[in-house]
């Protein structure tokens, strides 16, 4: 019997044909690429060229008897766009070395900004987390990566809530230092937010969870003893409505000082992994997750980085780390699977979204769903990142992508479709409408 596991695949697919069906392409080049049984959990296009997707796949190997996720391939189209309201998704992927957004919270001002220009912000945990701090606006829900995806793929709905019973999951660790830091953490939410009262799990064994970097230069990384952790999923299933987890990452013991020492220019080696681990918790339960590191001792804990960049000092005076996710979770969504119930007008479903905002050159399922589903994209430039992508070559419709210096102009860019205006019709030059001539009949 194969142990359960996730890791990451490098794989190089051809890209599809006018002809084919995108998403069936992929999946199926996917698992002729597999073994029988992985089940794909992300995926992320590091380089295109005019004949082929360099990719890096997050698969799970071992599930056996438990129930597999749907495929992260499955897409539905949607029918119409709903215009009664403006809502936005704000995407910054994980683990890519994004300039905004790729430490601690730093985009949170970013999320502000867009909140201000649309009905409903659409965010993931990645933008908004900063260790203990977090704001996110009142009119945005925080919601796992993966959920983006599938919400933008047609297959998932998402419902506001008032306020989840939480399942905290902490551990496990060799000093209680950090175990007693989470649960106070826990406790102290408790009483500050008012949720309700959570139920913690202090786990003995596993996830195993060991950070790297892929050959693009992403981070990644594999877990391994995943067992004790769907148990006791299993176990409490239907007394919980989202997870938060909190375990340690190990790391080489020098990326800590070569973190903060390098001021910005080593990619985030914790998120990249954190994600595959969530993707897969929210993908077979159908619940919002999200986790927080602990530190591996108290040395580092309390080593002295100094005055930091900005964009770490979050993580350089929290210890435990995990009040983010606690805050995030609290609201974070209900995930509505059944297709009848995603119909309810309280529910979020893909005809909802009115635009996409990711960092220029990313490619993944969600920039693919917003291509088919013909939802706007902006495509920020200022936020540079590992993602070797020219947009450009996708076949986008018409007036679909759009191409910002920084999130100043996304934000103009989103009022304008919001109001109906074309974007390029407030800009100069301005083309002429191109005329074309019917051929002479002989």
């Amino acid at each position: 019997m194969t142990a359960l596991q996730l890791s990451e695949r490098h794989l190089v697919i051809p890209r599809p044909q006018p002809s084919q069906d995108a998403m069936h392409h992929l999946e199926s080049v996917v698992a002729s690429q597999t073994e029988p049984g992985d089940v794909p959990v992300r995926l992320a296009v590091n380089h295109q060229s005019q004949h082929d997707y360099a990719c890096e796949v997050g698969i799970l190997r071992g599930l056996q008897d438990r129930p597999a996720p749907e495929s992260i391939f499955r897409f539905e189209p949607r029918g119409l766009e709903n215009i009664d309201q403006f809502n936005a998704v704000l995407l910054i992927p994980t683990g890519i070395g994004a300039e905004i957004g790729g430490h601690a919270g730093d985009a949170m001002p970013v999320a502000k900004l867009l909140a201000s220009v649309c009905d409903t912000l659409i965010t993931h945990p990645n933008v908004v987390n900063a260790s203990d701090l977090i704001q996110i606006p009142p009119n945005a829900l925080y919601v796992e990566g993966s959920v983006i995806s599938r919400l933008m793929m047609g297959t998932v709905g998402i419902q506001r809530t008032r306020n989840n019973r939480l399942l905290v999951i902490v551990g496990p660790h060799h000093d209680d230092t950090f175990i007693h830091a989470a649960i106070n953490s826990v406790n102290a939410a408790r009483t500050s937010y008012g949720m309700p009262e959570p139920t913690i799990v202090r786990m003995q064994n596993g996830p195993v969870m060991r950070s790297k970097y892929a050959p693009s230069g992403r981070a990644t990384g594999q877990i391994t003893k995943l067992e004790p952790l769907l148990d006791v999923l299993d176990h409490l299933a239907g007394q919980y409505d989202a997870v938060a987890l909190t375990s340690q990452i190990d790391v080489p013991p020098e990326y800590h000082a070569q973190y903060f020492e390098l001021r910005g220019e080593m990619v985030n080696p914790w998120g990249g992994i954190e994600a595959m681990l969530t993707h897969t918790i929210s993908a077979i339960y159908n619940v919002p997750s999200a986790h927080s590191p602990m530190f591996e001792s108290t040395e580092i804990a309390n080593a002295d980085p100094g005055i930091t960049d900005p964009r770490m000092a979050a993580e350089a005076v929290s210890l435990a780390m995990v009040q983010c996710i606690l805050h995030g979770l609290q609201a974070s969504p209900k995930i509505v699977t059944e297709p009848q119930a995603r119909q309810h007008h309280s529910v979020f479903n893909a005809a909802d979204v009115s635009c996409i905002v990711i960092p220029d050159g990313c490619i993944g399922l969600p920039t693919l769903a917003a291509l088919k589903q013909g939802i706007p994209t902006i495509a920020v430039r200022e936020n540079r990142n590992l993602m070797d992508n020219d947009l450009r070559i996708l076949p986008w419709a018409p007036g679909q992508l759009h191409v910002a210096d920084n999130y100043l102009e996304a934000a103009g860019i989103m009022a304008a479709i919001r109001s109906g205006t074309d974007p390029s019709s407030v800009r100069r030059p301005l083309s002429p409408a191109p005329v074309h001539h019917e051929a002479s009949a002989d």
